[in-house]
């Protein structure tokens, strides 16, 4: 395919189009400078990070800012940053491999990303040139960290809500802020403070770039919190902070929007993080296994523990994959958009933003399995587990925030389904004509054509399947329900479930179906195995999803047919799982780590 027909992709669009292997981008593609940038952060985190844990859990003063200063002499903030801002200028799936290895860092992955993500992009993309030229250089280096200040006591999911007002001082050089703002990641250290307030009556907010030598700046003490003990979180209070007319950022109202878009960067990156620290639970419990004796065998012997081991890593290898499909969208929609005279800096967010649905699905999908694999790191080391004294505690601790950062998997799912909804409402996205498509096939007599038997011929009629199963459900969602779906928070959210089963499992199999192509069948074993495994799961679930929409709003012959349609759509031939999942452990096992 050529690169134009690359580039056409709109995001979304995985559920009603075939996708082609040779379009999607996997991380063994990453090349020898990517790789090198990679080990840099690997480095960082054996010699900085991780033997200090319990001091930058106890917050030991001064130590989280200088980790961030060593990381930006390492060029570790600077990686988004352009080239003439002293960074280095990579592409959005380095940050991304960034992301996915610092995220192994605990509590020194919070402060960075924070600090790379929602500290220093809106200033990036939306500042001006003086703005740019002021901030920029210096968040890039670490000499300046910074924050980002939009939750408030009551205003959470419903960011626009705030109370925090800004109104223009006496002087008229001046807006003078005030307000509360919490849970502010980095807080206790920033120098730099991204405010979002509303100027007098206005509808949206408004941003603004906040010094802390500017004055009329108080904080709370450090919250104390479940995990991520080391991350500094304060309330932060401001009482007629005096902000210079020039450091509003953007144009007045434009506040929200930034938010939005600068989120959506957040919620992808945050994917690629919890995939980062899945990787390194599943290397330690690895260890543990081969280590641990009970009945004179290590515990890695036993087939209870290898499911364990092979499910983690199945639901890792189909994620990871996903997060660097994603990725490569993206830089394929910037490099688009450039090639067509747009701005670099609108070119960033605007590529972002068309795969927003992406990033939602990948956020919730990334921090979910990184859930599921400290639970079962925790498990596997036992009674040791639950010890405070052993690694699991510190990863299960850390990891729960993130199903809560970056907008709650709650509104990530209902997100997803009317983020989709709403591109075909405007004509960006066709989902009615597949819809009813699907709808007409029910009426129609099934094909029981010859299988195919070439390598991934069942796995893609599973994927055109699972994409039919969802467009029926969802189609006749909307039909149904019309104007009240929207308050139909569970349906949703199944359907919600059911594209991202489709999108992950499907970004599963173009990896492996690549990494055949560029390896050889097999040399690949692992991969497809990993692959299978994961089918299982994303068909037996899918189907559940699809059940529950279907139980809620259908009735009569009217559900009967297209639970008929469900479970014909959500057919999967009969293998030996176990077997399969025994053979991806016993890889594992030998590698003594997480080896895909």
């Amino acid at each position: 395919m050529e690169t134009t027909d690359k580039k056409t992709i709109k995001g979304g669009e995985f559920l009603i189009t075939e996708t082609n292997y040779q379009d999607v981008f996997i991380p063994e593609e990453f090349d020898e400078e990517q790789q090198m940038i990679a080990q840099t952060c690997r480095d960082f985190l054996s010699a900085e990070v991780y033997p200090n844990l319990d001091r930058i859990d106890t917050q030991e003063e001064g130590l989280m800012p200088s980790l961030m200063d060593k990381a930006g002499e390492l060029g570790l903030l600077g990686v988004s940053i352009p080239e003439e801002y002293g960074g280095f200028g990579k592409n959005f799936n380095t940050s991304m491999l960034v992301a996915d290895v610092i995220g192994a860092g605990h509590s020194f992955a919070v402060a960075l990303s924070a600090h790379t993500g929602i500290g220093t992009l809106p200033i990036l993309y939306y500042g001006n040139a003086e703005q740019k030229e002021k901030y920029i250089p210096k968040l890039g280096t670490g000499e300046w960290k910074a924050a980002y200040c939009l939750t408030e006591p009551n205003s959470g999911s419903d960011a626009n809500s705030g109370k925090t007002k800004a109104k223009l001082a006496d002087d008229g050089q001046h807006y003078l802020i005030t307000g509360q703002k919490m849970w502010i990641t980095n807080g206790g250290f920033a120098d730099i403070f991204i405010v979002f307030a509303k100027i007098d009556d206005d509808a949206n907010l408004t941003a603004f770039i906040v010094e802390r030598g500017f004055g009329g700046i108080t904080m709370n003490p450090e919250e104390h919190k479940m995990g991520i003990k080391g991350s500094s979180t304060r309330q932060v209070f401001f009482n007629d902070c005096p902000v210079p007319v020039k450091n509003m950022l953007s144009d007045r109202q434009n506040g929200f929007k930034i938010a939005v878009n600068i989120l959506n960067i957040g919620r992808i990156k945050l994917a690629a993080a919890a995939i980062g620290a899945s990787k390194s639970v599943i290397d330690t419990a690895i260890n543990y296994a081969n280590e641990r004796l009970q009945f004179d065998r290590p515990i890695s012997k036993y087939g209870a523990i290898r499911y364990k081991l092979a499910e983690m890593a199945a639901k890792v290898y189909a994620v990871e994959s996903a997060n660097y499909r994603a990725g490569q969208n993206i830089d394929d929609a910037y490099d688009a958009l450039v090639a067509a005279g747009m701005d670099a800096s609108k070119a960033k967010l605007k590529s972002t933003e068309q795969f927003a649905v992406e990033c939602a699905i990948l956020k919730v999908w990334g921090s979910e399995v990184l859930d599921y694999v400290v639970d079962e790191g925790v498990q596997i080391y036992g009674g040791m587990g639950f010890s405070a004294e052993a690694p699991m505690d510190r990863a299960y601790r850390d990891a729960r925030i993130n199903r809560i950062f970056e907008g709650t998997n709650e509104i990530n799912r209902l997100l997803t389904v009317d983020m989709m909804l709403k591109r075909a409402m405007k004509g960006e996205l066709d989902l009615m004509t597949p819809a009813t498509a699907v709808a007409a096939e029910l009426m129609s007599i099934p094909d029981f054509g010859e299988e195919d038997d070439a390598l991934f011929a069942a796995e893609k009629k599973i994927i055109k399947n699972l994409k039919k199963a969802t467009l029926m459900v969802a189609g006749a969602a909307v039909q149904k329900l019309m104007m009240s779906l929207s308050k139909e928070q569970e349906i949703l959210m199944n359907i919600a479930d059911m594209a991202s089963y489709v999108y992950v499992a499907e970004s599963a199999m173009l990896r492996t179906e690549k990494l055949v192509q560029l390896r050889g069948e097999a040399a690949c074993e692992g991969q497809l195995n990993l692959m299978r495994i994961y089918f299982v799961e994303a068909v037996d679930a899918l189907q559940k999803a699809g059940k529950e929409a279907l139980w809620a709003f259908a009735e009569g012959d009217e559900q009967r047919m297209m639970m008929v349609g469900l479970r014909r759509f959500t057919k999967m031939e009969a293998f030996n799982v176990k077997a399969v999942r025994q053979q991806v452990a016993q890889q594992l096992i030998a590698a003594n780590k997480y080896c895909y």
